[in-house]
């Protein structure tokens, strides 16, 4: 469950964000987002359903003011954008149609369901990757 996940190049990642309703805390949601997420790993996860890793983050609230540039002279460094929600799902597909046809399966939409009778809204982005890299060792 904490294990390290490895990202092949050329795969999409998908970023959902979550914006929980009013009054609603992440704990309130561990219970149905650990079995949309269980579900997604262990129906999905092989070459067929196309899966290849995901990873959940809590929104810690702070915004980098030495990685966000603004052009709008009203508008701090770094100020947001969109909305960023309480929760980002970030998941790795080997495609964007197979990860639509996941989210298109009656099992998946049970628990996403489950999930979003807690939020104000939801959203998906997906990106293509075009770029990773690790450190190099020096002595290479």
């Amino acid at each position: 469950m904490f294990h390290p996940i490895e990202i092949p190049f050329g795969c999409v990642m998908m970023f959902n964000v979550v914006d929980l309703k009013d009054g609603v805390t992440v704990e309130d949601v561990e219970l149905a987002l650990g079995e949309m997420c269980n579900v997604v790993k262990n129906t999905y996860g092989d070459d067929k359903g196309g899966f290849i890793a995901g990873q959940v983050y809590r929104n810690s609230g702070f915004v980098s003011p030495e990685g966000s540039v603004s052009h709008d002279n009203d508008a701090p460094a770094g100020a947001e954008k969109i909305k960023a929600g309480e929760l980002a799902i970030v998941t790795f597909w080997k495609s964007f149609e197979q990860h639509e046809k996941s989210h298109a399966d009656k099992v998946f939409k049970e628990k996403f369901s489950a999930l979003a009778k807690f939020c104000d809204e939801t959203y998906e982005l997906g990106y293509e990757m075009l770029w990773q890299g690790v450190p190099e060792d020096d002595k290479a």
